[in-house]
């Protein structure tokens, strides 16, 4: 059974996640630690349950998402994976953070990249990845069925959708991919967002007034 960790990191308040099983293995989602006193709590979080992180997942590749990465990856030794798609938002993570007012540390380049339908294993679990662009080009969520979990980044917010209005944000896309790909999920799936409170897709396909 996965069991999902949820801290909120920087001026913008992302949702990082740890992921993890009865193994202790675990999964680390979108870093988003910007000082040194955030860059703790992560690692008390990881270390104060005994978790060996398998791999560092980034939902996409937008600053805020990315603040702690190069920490994280000097810190926990494992790989960066992403999709392929979101490669130039993560190589102009500086750029992005200066236009926002918001300083960064670069990041590392991925280790490998990942695709919709990949299945990512750490310990006895594995999650699937879904490809849902539109908010940026390579935006995916992290989908379990067995535990009913999605981790779904900037895609669905709780009453809310991601902003398109970014560079290569395309409102359209974003609709139809989540229509298409996430609210025939269970209505009992737990939405875990890269912003604010979690939902179901229950909710969501209830009461959200974007896709209504």
């Amino acid at each position: 059974m996965i069991k999902t960790k949820q801290l909120v990191f920087n001026e913008l308040g992302v949702n990082s996640f740890i992921l993890h099983d009865e193994t202790r293995k675990c999964l680390i989602v979108d870093p988003g630690c910007n000082n040194t006193s955030q860059e703790q709590q992560l690692k008390r979080a990881i270390h104060d349950d005994g978790l060996q992180p398998e791999y560092i997942v980034l939902t996409h590749g937008h600053f805020d998402h990315v603040a702690g990465l190069a920490w994280a990856k000097a810190e926990f030794g494992c790989p960066v994976i992403m999709h392929r798609e979101d490669l130039f938002l993560l190589e102009r993570a500086v750029d992005q953070a200066n236009l926002f007012g918001f300083s960064a540390g670069s990041p590392p380049e991925p280790d490998r990249f990942i695709e919709e339908g990949e299945m990512i294993a750490f310990g006895n679990s594995r999650v699937s990845v879904i490809h849902v662009p539109g908010h940026s080009p390579g935006s995916i969520c992290l989908y379990s069925a067995g535990d009913n979990l999605l981790i779904c980044g900037d895609v669905l917010f709780n009453g809310s959708i991601g902003r398109t209005d970014l560079f290569k944000g395309d409102h359209d896309l974003l609709i139809g991919g989540i229509r298409e790909k996430l609210l025939n999920l269970p209505r009992e799936t737990v939405v875990w967002p890269g912003h604010g409170p979690k939902t179901t897709i229950g909710s969501e396909n209830d009461t959200n007034p974007f896709l209504s």
